[in-house]
């Protein structure tokens, strides 16, 4: 019942929200995680929390993936009062903030528990360009040796811009028809960055 109780003082995040303005993330995400994780991202940033958050949102996704309360409050049956008696004692025990156990509050009153996975993943892409991270995923037909992958990385930080840090995933696809396929997500704006790849001769 504390749980609860503590869920419902402040029960008020998206609708005050809504009535201040927004404090935008670096970077949109769409969809309705995307929208959660927006609100979310304002919420903390006001409160100066967002590293806080960021660490919550890390126990709140080992939480979801506890069997035993996955069952419950990922169970379209069950009732949301009911999830979130559970959920709320989890995150008490877990000693995690208002702002987060609002954040779930809001979710199970909206019926929408099942997008807590996406609300996470929204926010840890806001928080890696809140930091000036510049994430790129490159899928080659080969792995990349030592000096390819050096040169592709000069390549990218040459587009970088103050402040920015590369994040670069490689990933190899066998089957690939071109050497390199550019399968490439950019959170921060990089123009014609591929145009740019297929001068690298990889």
């Amino acid at each position: 019942m504390a749980a609860l109780g503590l869920g419902l003082q402040v029960r008020q995040f998206s609708t005050s929200v809504l009535r201040q303005a927004l404090i935008r993330p670096p970077i949109d995400v769409y969809g309705v995680g995307g929208r959660y994780a927006t609100a979310l991202f304002s919420a903390a940033s006001k409160q100066k929390k967002l590293e806080q958050v960021e660490k919550e949102m890390g126990t709140l996704s080992s939480l979801i993936k506890d069997p035993k309360l996955s069952s419950i409050v990922m169970n379209p049956h069950v009732k949301r009062s009911l999830k979130l008696k559970y959920f709320g004692a989890a995150m008490t025990k877990a000693n995690l903030s208002p702002i987060t156990v609002n954040l779930i509050t809001v979710l199970a009153d909206n019926g929408r528990l099942t997008l807590t996975a996406d609300v996470i993943g929204a926010f840890a892409k806001m928080m890696s360009a809140h930091r000036g991270e510049v994430i790129c995923t490159v899928t080659t037909a080969h792995p990349l040796d030592e000096a390819n992958l050096a040169d592709l990385k000069v390549a990218l930080n040459g587009f970088l811009t103050k402040g920015e840090t590369l994040i670069l995933e490689t990933k190899v696809r066998p089957y690939s028809i071109r050497a390199l396929c550019g399968t490439i997500r950019l959170f921060n704006h990089l123009p014609s960055i591929y145009d740019r790849y297929n001068g690298l001769g990889l």
